[in-house]
């Protein structure tokens, strides 16, 4: 099967099947703080890492689609591009329930900490909170943002860049001075409304 990107209705296919093409994918646990105080927590799939030195992450925010706000920036690139800070919560397997509850369209004076029980943990350097809990969280500054291509219907996304400042990483997953994922075992996301949990780790070694 081939197609021209954009148009897999036509082709077949009900979904788009990028998601499920590039996958897993991390899922960046956004959590930041209006100029009213009030907490947002959200997940966003594409994210990643982009550089180590100087530690840089990315996200990606679509437009909004809540009634009201359509197309609109969600709460999430709001809050931080009037703060300039925001943290990322690492997701464990055991979190996963929290953080697709977190994941709910809520109006933008709710709390999803609260929403999804969650409770929360100062940061050292940023006034977001941060996920309790967390095996890592990554305490970020927000360093520019890229607006994204018209999505078709006259809407963009926004990709922000952040600059990690402080890390925090759970003592209990830290071996031999290496940080052990099979111990915490991160959720990634796949396609559609799948998700995986990292079990089976390898290492490879670089034949000389």
């Amino acid at each position: 099967m081939d197609f021209p990107a954009g148009q897999h209705k036509a082709n077949g296919l009900h979904y788009s099947p990028l998601k499920a093409l590039i996958s897993p994918r991390p899922i960046g646990w956004i959590s930041s703080l209006s100029k009213d105080g009030v907490a947002n927590l959200a997940p966003y799939s594409f994210f990643n890492a982009i550089s180590e030195l100087p530690p840089m992450v990315m996200f990606v925010s679509s437009p909004d689609l809540r009634d009201g706000r359509h197309g609109e920036a969600k709460d999430s690139l709001e809050n931080i591009l009037k703060t300039e800070e925001f943290g990322v919560n690492i997701t464990s397997a055991a979190q996963t329930e929290a953080m697709v509850t977190s994941s709910k369209t809520v109006s933008r004076d709710e709390d999803e900490f609260a929403l999804a029980s969650i409770p929360k943990k100062a940061g050292k350097i940023i006034s977001a909170p941060l996920v309790e809990g967390a095996p890592a969280h990554l305490e970020c500054r927000y360093h520019s943002h890229i607006t994204l291509p018209d999505n078709g219907a006259g809407q963009h996304s926004v990709m922000v860049l952040g600059t990690i400042e402080h890390i925090h990483i759970e003592d209990a997953y830290i071996k031999e001075g290496r940080v052990d994922v099979s111990a915490f075992q991160p959720v990634s996301r796949l396609g559609y409304r799948d998700y995986a949990i990292i079990k089976d780790i390898f290492a490879v070694t670089p034949q000389p």
